[in-house]
C-alpha cells in the first residue's frame, strides 16, 4: 500500500473555523495560526486559511474571494483584557498566534496616541492574573467564560467604531505557485455546506455550550468576503503602512477554480 498523500489544506483549531471546513476535514489538516502560516509559507500547502497579515506581508498568495472570518462589530474572540486604564498600560501579553489580531490592536492603540509594549503570552492558563492580555479564538471565549476582574477592549467593536467598516481576521489563502484543480471551488463549496448546515453544526461541536456557539457564530462571526470586507482590508493596509516599516502587499483576490 502507498504512502497516503500529504494534506494541501491548513486551517485552525478553532470554532470560528468550523463552518469553513465542513466536508474536508478529512482532507484538512488543523494546527495553531502561526503553524499553518509557516507551512504555508515554506510550500508544505497549497491553501490555509491564516491571518490576513500573512498574506499582507509576504508577496506569495491569492486570497479565494467570497469567504472570510470576519466581524462588523464586536467579535467576542479578540480582545484586549485590561485591570488599568488604557492609557495607563506599559505593557500587554500578546497570544502571539495571530499576527492580524497583534496589528490590529496596534492600529486601534495607535488612533488612541498610545503605545505600549507588547510581550509575548506565555501561559493561557494564567491570563486571568494579568495587568493586560490580548486574547484570540478558543481561549478568548473561554477567558470571557470565567470569572475575571478586567475591563474588555473588543477589537472587532473598536475597529467598527473607528472606520464604520468590518475586519477581516483570516482568509484563505493560496498560493500562486501551487493551484491545484477544483480547490477553490472544494474551498467555495465547503463554506456553502457549512452554512447551509450551520445549526447542525452549532448543535453537534463538542466545544463550550451550544447558547455560546449560537451566539457566536449568528450573532458575532461573518464568513462572507464582500465588498465592505475588502473596504475594510484595504484601510487596514493604509493603517498598517502608516505605524510599520514593513512593506504591505496590495491583496489580490481571485474566483473559484
Amino acid at each position: 500500500m502507498g504512502k497516503p498523500a500529504a494534506k494541501r489544506i491548513g486551517s485552525v483549531p478553532y470554532l470560528n473555523a468550523v463552518p469553513l471546513t465542513c466536508g474536508i476535514e478529512t482532507e484538512t489538516e488543523f494546527l495553531p495560526p502561526s503553524r499553518v502560516a509557516k507551512r504555508l509559507r515554506s510550500g508544505d500547502l497549497a491553501a490555509g486559511l491564516v491571518s490576513l497579515t500573512e498574506v499582507l506581508f509576504h508577496d506569495l498568495y491569492d486570497i479565494l474571494d467570497g469567504v472570510a472570518v470576519a466581524s462588523d462589530g464586536p467579535v467576542k474572540s479578540v480582545f484586549v483584557a485590561h485591570k488599568k486604564p488604557l492609557e495607563e498600560l506599559e505593557v500587554i501579553q500578546c497570544d502571539t498566534a495571530s499576527l492580524s489580531s497583534l496589528n490590529l490592536l496596534k492600529v486601534t492603540l495607535a488612533k488612541r496616541g498610545l503605545s505600549p509594549r507588547f510581550e509575548p503570552l506565555d501561559d493561557y492558563a494564567h491570563a486571568a492574573e494579568r495587568e493586560a492580555v490580548l486574547l484570540i479564538g478558543n481561549p478568548g471565549l473561554e477567558f470571557l467564560r470565567l470569572p475575571h476582574g478586567h475591563q474588555i477592549l473588543d477589537l472587532g467593536q473598536a475597529w467598527r467604531e473607528d472606520t464604520g467598516l468590518p475586519f477581516v481576521y483570516a482568509v484563505w489563502a493560496i498560493r500562486r505557485d501551487q493551484r491545484p484543480p477544483g480547490l477553490g471551488q472544494a474551498l467555495l463549496h465547503a463554506k456553502r455546506d457549512g452554512l447551509a448546515r450551520l445549526d447542525e453544526l452549532i448543535a453537534n461541536h463538542p466545544e463550550f455550550d451550544a447558547d455560546l456557539r449560537a451566539a457566536y457564530l449568528h450573532k458575532h462571526i461573518c464568513f462572507d468576503l464582500g465588498k465592505r470586507e475588502k473596504q475594510g482590508i484595504a484601510r487596514f493596509v493604509d493603517d498598517l503602512r502608516a505605524i510599520t516599516g514593513c512593506t504591505v502587499y496590495d491583496p489580490k483576490y481571485i474566483a473559484g477554480f
